[in-house]
Protein backbone atom coordinates (compact mmCIF):
# COMPACT_ATOMS: atom_id res chain seq x y z
CA UNK A 1 0.00 0.00 0.00
CA UNK A 2 2.95 2.15 0.34
CA UNK A 3 3.37 3.19 -3.38
CA UNK A 4 -0.57 3.85 -3.65
CA UNK A 5 -2.10 6.00 -6.49
CA UNK A 6 -5.54 7.57 -5.41
CA UNK A 7 -6.94 7.23 -8.97
CA UNK A 8 -9.47 5.61 -8.38
CA UNK A 9 -10.92 9.22 -6.43
CA UNK A 10 -11.16 11.13 -9.12
CA UNK A 11 -10.97 14.23 -7.87
CA UNK A 12 -7.78 14.13 -6.05
CA UNK A 13 -6.12 12.88 -9.14
CA UNK A 14 -3.60 15.72 -10.73
CA UNK A 15 -5.16 16.12 -14.05
CA UNK A 16 -8.64 16.79 -12.61
CA UNK A 17 -7.06 19.14 -9.98
CA UNK A 18 -5.60 21.12 -12.15
CA UNK A 19 -8.73 21.26 -14.36
CA UNK A 20 -10.81 22.89 -11.34
CA UNK A 21 -8.05 24.76 -10.37
CA UNK A 22 -7.96 26.46 -14.55
CA UNK A 23 -11.58 26.39 -14.50
CA UNK A 24 -11.87 29.08 -10.98
CA UNK A 25 -8.88 31.05 -12.37
CA UNK A 26 -10.74 31.54 -15.80
CA UNK A 27 -14.14 32.35 -13.82
CA UNK A 28 -12.17 34.60 -11.67
CA UNK A 29 -10.59 36.56 -14.58
CA UNK A 30 -13.80 36.73 -16.28
CA UNK A 31 -15.93 38.58 -13.74
CA UNK A 32 -16.57 42.28 -14.71
CA UNK A 33 -17.87 43.62 -11.33
CA UNK A 34 -17.54 43.14 -7.66
CA UNK A 35 -21.59 40.86 -7.71
CA UNK A 36 -19.77 38.85 -10.30
CA UNK A 37 -16.72 38.11 -8.30
CA UNK A 38 -18.74 37.53 -5.44
CA UNK A 39 -20.21 34.82 -6.94
CA UNK A 40 -17.74 33.28 -8.52
CA UNK A 41 -15.87 33.25 -4.79
CA UNK A 42 -19.08 31.38 -3.74
CA UNK A 43 -18.85 28.81 -6.89
CA UNK A 44 -14.66 28.20 -6.82
CA UNK A 45 -13.22 28.91 -3.25
CA UNK A 46 -17.10 27.98 -1.04
CA UNK A 47 -17.99 25.28 0.94
CA UNK A 48 -19.80 23.51 -1.80
CA UNK A 49 -16.94 24.77 -4.77
CA UNK A 50 -15.10 21.24 -6.64
CA UNK A 51 -12.14 21.92 -4.83
CA UNK A 52 -13.35 21.97 -1.58
CA UNK A 53 -15.63 18.78 -1.96
CA UNK A 54 -12.29 16.85 -3.24
CA UNK A 55 -11.10 18.50 -0.09
CA UNK A 56 -13.61 16.06 1.85
CA UNK A 57 -12.40 12.83 0.00
CA UNK A 58 -8.76 12.52 1.56
CA UNK A 59 -10.39 10.94 4.07
CA UNK A 60 -11.00 8.01 2.25
CA UNK A 61 -7.27 7.72 1.16
CA UNK A 62 -4.60 5.84 3.05
CA UNK A 63 -2.61 7.44 5.34
CA UNK A 64 0.37 6.98 2.38
CA UNK A 65 -1.33 8.91 0.25
CA UNK A 66 -3.02 11.61 2.04
CA UNK A 67 -0.07 14.23 2.52
CA UNK A 68 0.57 14.22 -1.48
CA UNK A 69 -3.55 14.47 -1.94
CA UNK A 70 -3.41 17.54 0.89
CA UNK A 71 -0.20 19.61 -1.20
CA UNK A 72 -2.32 19.60 -4.31
CA UNK A 73 -5.09 20.61 -2.96
CA UNK A 74 -3.53 23.60 -0.91
CA UNK A 75 -1.79 24.70 -3.88
CA UNK A 76 -5.26 24.39 -5.60
CA UNK A 77 -6.64 26.53 -3.04
CA UNK A 78 -4.10 28.90 -2.72
CA UNK A 79 -3.77 29.96 -6.05
CA UNK A 80 -7.63 30.48 -6.13
CA UNK A 81 -7.55 32.62 -3.14
CA UNK A 82 -4.26 34.61 -4.46
CA UNK A 83 -6.38 35.17 -7.76
CA UNK A 84 -9.44 35.93 -5.62
CA UNK A 85 -7.22 39.34 -4.19
CA UNK A 86 -5.99 40.40 -6.92
CA UNK A 87 -8.92 40.49 -8.71
CA UNK A 88 -11.15 41.98 -6.47
CA UNK A 89 -8.09 44.91 -5.97
CA UNK A 90 -8.50 45.61 -9.47
CA UNK A 91 -12.14 45.79 -9.51
CA UNK A 92 -12.19 48.06 -6.55
CA UNK A 93 -10.10 50.30 -8.75
CA UNK A 94 -12.04 50.22 -11.62
CA UNK A 95 -15.44 51.16 -9.26
CA UNK A 96 -13.43 53.70 -7.52
CA UNK A 97 -12.41 55.40 -10.65
CA UNK A 98 -15.58 55.38 -12.35
CA UNK A 99 -17.63 56.59 -9.66
CA UNK A 100 -14.84 59.52 -9.36
CA UNK A 101 -16.14 60.31 -13.42
CA UNK A 102 -19.68 59.85 -13.22
CA UNK A 103 -20.28 61.50 -10.10
CA UNK A 104 -17.79 64.22 -10.20
CA UNK A 105 -19.28 67.56 -8.34
CA UNK A 106 -18.12 71.10 -9.87
CA UNK A 107 -17.48 73.07 -6.64
CA UNK A 108 -17.11 76.11 -8.90
CA UNK A 109 -20.90 76.08 -9.27
CA UNK A 110 -23.09 78.27 -7.23
CA UNK A 111 -24.85 75.92 -4.88
CA UNK A 112 -28.77 75.92 -5.14
CA UNK A 113 -29.88 74.16 -1.93
CA UNK A 114 -29.51 77.12 -0.02
CA UNK A 115 -32.33 79.55 -1.30
CA UNK A 116 -30.94 83.34 -2.05
CA UNK A 117 -32.64 85.97 0.80
CA UNK A 118 -33.88 89.12 0.70
CA UNK A 119 -33.63 92.29 2.86
CA UNK A 120 -37.09 93.43 3.73
CA UNK A 121 -38.21 96.65 1.73
CA UNK A 122 -39.48 98.32 4.18
CA UNK A 123 -35.98 98.14 6.10
CA UNK A 124 -34.39 99.31 3.12
CA UNK A 125 -37.09 102.29 2.39
CA UNK A 126 -36.27 103.12 5.88
CA UNK A 127 -32.50 103.46 6.38
CA UNK A 128 -33.13 105.24 2.36
CA UNK A 129 -35.23 108.12 4.15
CA UNK A 130 -32.66 108.45 7.35
CA UNK A 131 -29.57 108.87 4.64
CA UNK A 132 -31.55 111.63 2.79
CA UNK A 133 -32.69 113.50 5.94
CA UNK A 134 -28.97 112.72 7.66
CA UNK A 135 -27.48 114.98 3.92
CA UNK A 136 -29.91 117.48 5.07
CA UNK A 137 -28.62 117.65 8.67
CA UNK A 138 -30.83 115.83 10.84
CA UNK A 139 -30.24 113.39 12.97
CA UNK A 140 -32.02 109.93 13.57
CA UNK A 141 -33.79 109.94 16.68
CA UNK A 142 -35.09 106.76 18.53
CA UNK A 143 -36.99 105.84 21.42
CA UNK A 144 -39.37 103.19 23.17
CA UNK A 145 -42.35 101.05 21.38
CA UNK A 146 -43.81 101.18 24.82
CA UNK A 147 -44.95 104.52 25.84
CA UNK A 148 -46.06 106.89 28.28
CA UNK A 149 -49.28 108.40 27.77
CA UNK A 150 -47.99 112.09 28.70
CA UNK A 151 -45.29 111.38 25.75
CA UNK A 152 -48.07 109.83 23.59
CA UNK A 153 -50.94 112.37 24.18
CA UNK A 154 -50.71 114.92 26.88
CA UNK A 155 -47.79 116.62 25.54
CA UNK A 156 -48.49 116.42 21.92
CA UNK A 157 -51.73 118.61 22.78
CA UNK A 158 -53.97 115.73 22.54
CA UNK A 159 -57.08 116.23 25.25
CA UNK A 160 -58.04 113.48 27.41
CA UNK A 161 -61.70 113.26 25.39
CA UNK A 162 -60.10 112.66 22.26
CA UNK A 163 -61.14 109.54 20.27
CA UNK A 164 -57.57 108.76 19.77
CA UNK A 165 -57.28 108.33 23.27
CA UNK A 166 -59.92 105.09 23.54
CA UNK A 167 -59.39 101.46 23.41
CA UNK A 168 -61.31 101.26 20.06
CA UNK A 169 -58.08 103.11 18.52
CA UNK A 170 -55.08 102.80 21.02
CA UNK A 171 -53.42 99.72 22.68
CA UNK A 172 -53.57 100.25 26.44
CA UNK A 173 -51.42 98.10 28.12
CA UNK A 174 -52.93 96.52 31.34
CA UNK A 175 -55.70 99.01 31.73
CA UNK A 176 -56.48 103.03 30.63
CA UNK A 177 -55.91 103.60 34.05
CA UNK A 178 -52.46 102.39 33.89
CA UNK A 179 -51.18 104.74 31.62
CA UNK A 180 -48.76 102.41 29.01
CA UNK A 181 -49.79 102.65 25.61
CA UNK A 182 -48.04 100.89 22.69
CA UNK A 183 -47.14 104.54 20.75
CA UNK A 184 -49.67 104.77 17.95
CA UNK A 185 -47.21 107.52 16.24
CA UNK A 186 -43.47 108.17 16.42
CA UNK A 187 -43.99 111.55 17.92
CA UNK A 188 -43.28 110.92 21.17
CA UNK A 189 -39.85 110.24 20.16
CA UNK A 190 -39.83 113.84 19.09
CA UNK A 191 -40.88 114.75 22.73
CA UNK A 192 -37.97 113.38 23.96
CA UNK A 193 -35.74 114.66 21.69
CA UNK A 194 -36.95 118.48 22.74
CA UNK A 195 -36.50 117.43 26.17
CA UNK A 196 -32.99 115.74 25.90
CA UNK A 197 -31.19 118.03 23.68
CA UNK A 198 -29.93 121.30 22.92
CA UNK A 199 -31.66 124.05 20.73
CA UNK A 200 -31.86 123.94 17.84
CA UNK A 201 -33.78 120.49 17.17
CA UNK A 202 -33.31 118.59 13.88
CA UNK A 203 -34.51 115.38 14.20
CA UNK A 204 -36.15 112.20 12.25
CA UNK A 205 -38.13 109.18 13.85
CA UNK A 206 -39.08 106.17 11.86
CA UNK A 207 -39.70 103.21 13.52
CA UNK A 208 -42.70 100.92 14.42
CA UNK A 209 -46.27 102.17 15.61
CA UNK A 210 -49.77 100.54 16.68
CA UNK A 211 -53.21 101.02 16.12
CA UNK A 212 -56.30 99.17 16.26
CA UNK A 213 -56.89 98.57 12.53
CA UNK A 214 -57.95 95.06 10.82
CA UNK A 215 -55.38 93.50 8.90
CA UNK A 216 -56.76 94.50 4.96
CA UNK A 217 -55.29 95.92 1.73
CA UNK A 218 -54.79 99.09 3.13
CA UNK A 219 -54.62 99.20 7.02
CA UNK A 220 -52.78 96.92 9.16
CA UNK A 221 -52.53 97.25 13.21
CA UNK A 222 -48.37 97.48 12.97
CA UNK A 223 -46.84 99.80 10.88
CA UNK A 224 -44.06 102.17 10.60
CA UNK A 225 -44.03 105.90 9.92
CA UNK A 226 -41.05 108.42 9.66
CA UNK A 227 -41.46 111.57 11.88
CA UNK A 228 -39.80 114.94 11.64
CA UNK A 229 -39.27 117.91 13.57
CA UNK A 230 -37.71 120.93 13.32
CA UNK A 231 -37.29 123.67 15.92
CA UNK A 232 -34.76 126.70 15.56
CA UNK A 233 -35.05 130.48 15.17
CA UNK A 234 -36.93 131.83 12.46
CA UNK A 235 -38.48 128.56 10.98
CA UNK A 236 -41.05 129.08 9.04
CA UNK A 237 -43.97 126.99 6.50
CA UNK A 238 -41.64 128.20 3.96
CA UNK A 239 -38.75 125.78 5.06
CA UNK A 240 -41.57 123.02 5.76
CA UNK A 241 -42.64 123.24 2.26
CA UNK A 242 -38.51 122.92 0.94
CA UNK A 243 -37.77 120.21 3.29
CA UNK A 244 -40.56 118.15 2.00
CA UNK A 245 -40.33 119.12 -1.50
CA UNK A 246 -36.44 117.66 -1.50
CA UNK A 247 -37.76 114.59 0.43
CA UNK A 248 -40.37 113.77 -2.46
CA UNK A 249 -37.87 114.19 -4.70
CA UNK A 250 -35.54 111.74 -2.96
CA UNK A 251 -38.52 109.27 -2.98
CA UNK A 252 -40.33 109.61 -6.27
CA UNK A 253 -37.72 111.52 -8.49
CA UNK A 254 -36.60 114.93 -10.10
CA UNK A 255 -39.69 116.63 -11.17
CA UNK A 256 -42.31 115.64 -8.66
CA UNK A 257 -44.97 118.18 -7.54
CA UNK A 258 -45.80 118.43 -4.40
CA UNK A 259 -49.17 120.84 -2.76
CA UNK A 260 -49.90 121.86 0.77
CA UNK A 261 -54.10 121.52 1.95
CA UNK A 262 -55.41 123.13 4.94
CA UNK A 263 -56.36 120.38 7.74
CA UNK A 264 -56.24 120.09 11.23
CA UNK A 265 -54.03 118.11 14.02
CA UNK A 266 -54.27 118.81 17.68
CA UNK A 267 -50.00 119.16 17.63
CA UNK A 268 -49.39 121.56 14.34
CA UNK A 269 -50.53 124.85 14.15
CA UNK A 270 -51.59 125.47 11.15
CA UNK A 271 -51.81 122.74 9.58
CA UNK A 272 -51.76 120.87 6.36
CA UNK A 273 -52.26 117.38 4.57
CA UNK A 274 -49.12 116.76 1.65
CA UNK A 275 -50.04 115.67 -1.38
CA UNK A 276 -47.64 114.57 -4.49
CA UNK A 277 -48.65 115.14 -8.34
CA UNK A 278 -49.50 111.83 -9.54
CA UNK A 279 -45.80 110.33 -10.30
CA UNK A 280 -47.44 107.93 -13.12
CA UNK A 281 -49.92 109.84 -14.79
CA UNK A 282 -48.21 113.33 -14.27
CA UNK A 283 -52.22 114.63 -13.16
CA UNK A 284 -53.38 114.35 -17.37
CA UNK A 285 -55.74 111.67 -15.89
CA UNK A 286 -57.44 114.08 -14.09
CA UNK A 287 -58.27 116.13 -17.42
CA UNK A 288 -61.30 114.87 -18.69
CA UNK A 289 -61.02 112.49 -22.10
CA UNK A 290 -57.90 111.44 -21.39
CA UNK A 291 -57.11 107.53 -19.89
CA UNK A 292 -57.95 106.74 -16.28
CA UNK A 293 -54.89 105.99 -13.77
CA UNK A 294 -55.33 103.31 -11.48
CA UNK A 295 -52.50 104.76 -8.93
CA UNK A 296 -54.63 107.85 -8.40
CA UNK A 297 -57.75 106.92 -9.37
CA UNK A 298 -57.63 109.72 -11.83
CA UNK A 299 -57.58 112.53 -9.61
CA UNK A 300 -54.23 113.38 -10.24
CA UNK A 301 -52.97 113.90 -6.71
CA UNK A 302 -52.14 111.48 -4.13
CA UNK A 303 -52.07 112.55 -0.51
CA UNK A 304 -48.86 111.42 1.38
CA UNK A 305 -48.76 112.36 4.99
CA UNK A 306 -49.68 115.56 7.13
CA UNK A 307 -47.23 118.25 8.29
CA UNK A 308 -47.41 122.17 9.84
CA UNK A 309 -45.64 123.80 12.23
CA UNK A 310 -45.52 123.01 15.74
CA UNK A 311 -48.22 124.22 17.87
CA UNK A 312 -46.90 126.54 20.80
CA UNK A 313 -48.43 124.33 23.17
CA UNK A 314 -46.55 121.48 22.63
CA UNK A 315 -43.12 123.65 23.08
CA UNK A 316 -44.13 125.13 25.70
CA UNK A 317 -44.79 121.26 27.38
CA UNK A 318 -40.80 120.58 26.59
CA UNK A 319 -39.86 123.83 28.33
CA UNK A 320 -39.44 125.69 25.01
CA UNK A 321 -39.56 129.60 24.59
CA UNK A 322 -42.42 129.66 21.98
CA UNK A 323 -41.41 133.57 21.48
CA UNK A 324 -37.98 132.90 20.51
CA UNK A 325 -38.46 129.49 18.79
CA UNK A 326 -40.76 128.14 16.29
CA UNK A 327 -40.32 124.56 14.06
CA UNK A 328 -42.22 122.56 11.75
CA UNK A 329 -43.18 118.83 11.99
CA UNK A 330 -44.40 116.22 9.58
CA UNK A 331 -45.27 112.83 9.00
CA UNK A 332 -45.67 109.75 6.40
CA UNK A 333 -46.42 106.14 6.62
CA UNK A 334 -43.48 104.18 5.07
CA UNK A 335 -45.38 101.10 3.98
CA UNK A 336 -47.61 103.95 1.78
CA UNK A 337 -44.66 105.11 0.44
CA UNK A 338 -43.13 101.68 -0.45
CA UNK A 339 -46.40 101.31 -2.14
CA UNK A 340 -46.45 104.58 -4.13
CA UNK A 341 -42.57 104.00 -5.45
CA UNK A 342 -43.07 100.47 -6.44
CA UNK A 343 -46.80 99.80 -7.59
CA UNK A 344 -47.54 97.55 -4.21
CA UNK A 345 -51.54 97.24 -4.21
CA UNK A 346 -51.60 94.72 -1.14
CA UNK A 347 -50.82 96.06 2.26
CA UNK A 348 -51.01 92.10 3.68
CA UNK A 349 -48.26 91.27 0.97
CA UNK A 350 -45.70 93.45 3.26
CA UNK A 351 -46.72 91.32 6.45
CA UNK A 352 -46.69 87.78 5.64
CA UNK A 353 -43.13 87.21 5.47
CA UNK A 354 -43.61 85.48 1.57
CA UNK A 355 -39.88 85.55 0.42
CA UNK A 356 -41.47 85.69 -3.23
CA UNK A 357 -42.44 89.47 -2.38
CA UNK A 358 -39.24 90.29 -1.36
CA UNK A 359 -36.75 88.92 -3.39
CA UNK A 360 -37.64 90.95 -6.19
CA UNK A 361 -35.83 93.93 -3.89
CA UNK A 362 -32.74 92.18 -3.57
CA UNK A 363 -29.94 92.95 -1.13
CA UNK A 364 -29.76 96.81 -1.38
CA UNK A 365 -27.93 98.11 1.26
Amino acid sequence: MSNYDPVEVTPLHADEMARMQADALDAITAARDLDELKQVRLAHAGDRSPIALANREIGALPPAARAEAGKRIGGARKAVADALVRRQAELEAERDERVLVEETVDVTLPADRAPRGARHPLTTLQERIADAFVAMGYEVAEGPELEGEWFNFDALNISPDHPARSEHDTFFVESVESGKVLRTQTSPVQIRALLSRRLPVYVISPGKVFRTDELDATHTPVFHQVEGLAIDEGLTMAHLKGTLDRFAEVMFGEGITTRFRPNYFPFTEPSAEMDLKCFVCRGASAVPGNPPCRTCKSEGWIEWGGCGMVNPRVLIACGVDPGRYSGFAFGMGIERTLMFRHNVEDMRDMVEGDVRFTLPFGMEI
